[in-house]
């Protein structure tokens, strides 16, 4: 389990709530009187100070709010406002002047008076305080100093952000908590006439990019100014907060079955993965998505949003019934945490369409499975200011398959494979996405039969195919339509290969064309031929190869796939046709008709005659 106690949540508590509170802290109250006939207001700006201080504009650890407004900070900031930002605030005490002569002095301070019933011991056991802490009670009234309120937030936002976080939200709404508007272009919400008191306001609801939301703080209405010396009754505060973004990584990898180039691990993300890969028709793909949870912190921080939407390239299909997601402690998925598959009820699927008939899985969380990926207690105890899977990676994996047809893009145009992310946290109304892809390729080969004279029975001869590089022979099926092979499957036997006949494609006789090839070296060989004519005396090498094409994607902005071959060591364009040697030319027959005789000179005419027939360019009459 990790524990994890961010230095910083003491630092950010305290700037928060003694910036917000009088600056009396129980001691001596500002010569000036209340003036309980006026009305006060709150204006509050969200900005994200992550980003602004990554930028070297602020130093969101050392700035501290006076309770005024600073034109300087939010021009700075403007940049850097955050929309979509709820805050509630509820009143929790009156605010009064205490006068008296006691036993070790004259007192002249600020207390805050609280009724003492049930909502009030909600909240002081929030803060791990109780009726015996107050400064004074006096007619079911219990009244306290600032410190001991600021101290007490302020130790429990150490020892356990999140569940302090909570509790108080949770008060805040059991006690009828007003939402402050949501926070504007400019990160700007407020409200004005508010009765004079303590308010607790805390973040309820945050757009996606908000992960650790402002510690819960006090605000005194009036309170004193920086000196001590004067009542402000128009409080402006610029609460603090921290932004992140989840990652998002989609690879695949041929099936080690279909001769997959790696070890086959089901458990390294590693072995064979990458943004491009080659593969045959009718192979099956495995693909995986990691994605690196954003950080959750609070009921506030939540996610209630976390949706996939995969889209695979026309040629190719979602095997189904095989998706399945693995949550790791580590971004390298080696601390395995949980997994899910489709029969868990944690995730739902959905299959559908897409532009240019490509086709769509959609991988949704449902509610069991964001409480779990929100609430789960194995990853982190309960001194940590994280909960649930926040920062936790989860892996989903599946397969497809290649589709043996035109729909299959061959060539260095490759298939792409994209992803979209989408979440939301609790203010649903604002998203973030993230996208990645991947890119497969398959190859053809145009090969064209010819005759010497031009004459042969192309449906007579047959080749044979088999791939030097993985050990197996080619087996397709044709498309007499269009006159093409397309790639079903690997066998091991050359008797269960396909034989392949030239056919007439695109109006030209005797072609052999053959899709979705890997990059692989190739044996072709001609095994049957017309009558009267020989075989091939030596088979045809190819070998396709491939390399980096220098274009990065847009999208994964990892570099594409291109292809080169050779056919019997000799370098050829991908566009080029594949001409098979014309050895196949027509077979000389030769009769004489000699007597019975023992004469021997004879022969010596018959081999003459042999000698004349296979000069070149000699034809049989």
């Amino acid at each position: 389990m990790k524990k994890l106690t961010k230095l910083f949540a003491l630092c950010l508590a305290l700037a928060l709530c003694l910036s917000l509170l009088p600056a009396a802290h129980g001691a001596t109250a500002p010569a000036a009187t209340i003036d309980t006939s006026r009305k006060a207001s709150l204006d509050l700006y969200k900005y994200d100070f992550t980003s602004a201080n990554e930028a070297g504009i602020l130093e969101w650890d050392t700035y501290v709010s006076t309770g005024l407004p600073d034109k300087a900070v939010e021009a700075a900031l403007a940049p850097y406002a955050i929309q979509g930002v709820v805050f509630s605030y509820v009143k929790v005490a009156d605010i009064t002047t205490y006068s008296a002569l006691e036993a070790d002095g004259y007192r002249d301070m600020v207390l805050y008076g609280m009724e003492d019933h049930e909502a009030t011991t909600q909240l002081l056991t929030a803060l791990g305080l109780t009726a015996a802490d107050a400064y004074r009670t006096e007619h079911n009234t219990l009244y306290f100093v600032s410190d001991v309120l600021v101290d007490a937030l302020a130790a429990k936002l150490t020892e356990n952000t999140s569940n302090l976080k909570n509790a108080l939200e949770k008060f805040v709404a059991d006690q009828g908590g007003v939402d402050l508007s949501e926070t504007d272009e400019a990160g700007h919400s407020g409200a004005t006439g508010l009765d004079l008191g303590l308010y607790l306001v805390v973040e309820t609801y945050v757009p996606e990019n908000v992960y650790n939301t402002t510690a819960p703080f006090f605000v005194s209405l009036p309170m004193t100014t920086i000196d001590g010396q004067n009542w402000n009754y128009d409080v402006t505060v610029y609460p603090k907060n921290e932004t992140d973004m989840p990652t998002l990584e989609k690879t695949l990898r041929e099936s080690k079955p279909d001769t997959g180039k790696h070890n086959g691990s089901t458990d390294d993300i590693t072995d064979g993965y990458a943004h491009t890969g080659t593969g045959s028709d009718g192979d099956v793909v495995d693909y995986q998505i990691i994605s690196t949870l954003p950080t959750i912190t609070s009921n506030a921080t939540a996610l209630t949003t976390y949706t996939f939407v995969d889209t695979l390239s026309k040629g190719i299909a979602y095997n189904k019934q095989d998706v399945k997601l693995e949550w790791f402690q580590d971004a390298a998925c080696t601390q395995k945490v949980t997994e899910w598959d489709e029969a868990s009820g944690k995730f739902a699927v959905a299959y559908g369409t897409a532009d240019h008939d490509s086709t769509t899985m959609t991988i949704s969380m449902t509610a069991s499975g964001l409480d779990e990926i929100n609430n789960a207690t194995t990853v982190y105890d309960s001194t940590s200011l994280y909960r649930g899977y926040s920062a936790c990676t989860v892996r989903i994996t599946y397969a497809c398959t290649v589709n043996s047809s035109a729909d299959v893009v061959y060539g260095d145009g490759g298939n792409p494979n994209e992803v979209q992310l989408t979440w939301k946290r609790t203010n649903t109304d604002y998203y973030d996405t993230l996208e990645d892809d991947c890119h497969f390729y398959t190859y053809g080969l145009d090969l064209t039969k010819k005759f010497n004279d031009s004459k042969g029975n192309f449906s007579k001869v047959q080749f044979v195919m088999h791939n030097d590089t993985d050990n197996y022979w080619v087996k397709a099926q044709l498309n007499e339509a269009e006159g093409v092979y397309y790639v079903t499957e690997h066998v091991a036997e050359e008797a269960n290969a396909t034989k392949f006949v030239p056919v007439s494609a695109g109006g030209q006789p005797g072609k052999v064309i053959v899709k979705g090839l890997e990059d692989d070296a190739y044996t072709i060989t001609e095994v049957a031929t017309d009558a009267g004519y020989t075989l091939l005396k030596d088979s045809v090498k190819v070998v396709i190869t491939t390399k980096g094409d220098g274009e990065i994607c847009p999208i994964c902005g990892k570099e594409g796939v291109t292809a080169t071959a050779t056919v019997n060591g000799d370098a050829v364009a991908m566009t080029d046709e594949l001409d098979l040697p014309s050895l196949g030319e027509r077979k000389q027959a030769i009769f004489c008709i000699i007597p019975d005789s023992n004469d021997t000179s004879l022969n010596f005419l018959v081999g003459m005659l042999y000698t004349c027939a296979h000069k070149p360019g000699r034809v049989k009459q």
